[in-house]
């Protein structure tokens, strides 16, 4: 909201916040790199060249992601939970459960 505050007068910066839902979401993590994955997709495949005009790449775009849709493409995500817990260790603690088990905090 801030920034909002910065680039306009206040009247304006507060009519904008009044039509906006905000939504914090984390600044790592797997839907991030799934995003990125597939916006990297469509440039490749559907943006990698000159378009005309915005209607133009709004078509284009369309038609790609029917196909996208029609072959239900998918991302193979080979990040497992276990890969996880061993490379992120520190951020898994071992907590004591009332078996006196040693776990994993998930």
């Amino acid at each position: 909201p801030s920034s909002l505050y910065k680039a306009f007068p206040p009247e304006e910066a507060r009519r904008i916040l009044r039509k906006l839902e905000l939504h914090y979401t984390p600044k790592h993590g797997s839907w991030l790199n799934m995003a990125e994955i597939e916006l990297n997709v469509m440039t490749r495949q559907c943006l990698s060249r000159r378009l005309g005009s915005l209607e133009e790449v709004a078509t284009e775009l369309a038609c790609w992601e029917k196909e996208r849709k029609q072959l239900q493409a998918t991302i193979k995500w080979q990040f497992t939970t276990k890969d996880a817990r061993v490379k992120l260790r520190s951020l898994y603690p071992i907590v004591r459960t009332e078996a006196g088990y040693a776990s994993i905090k998930t």
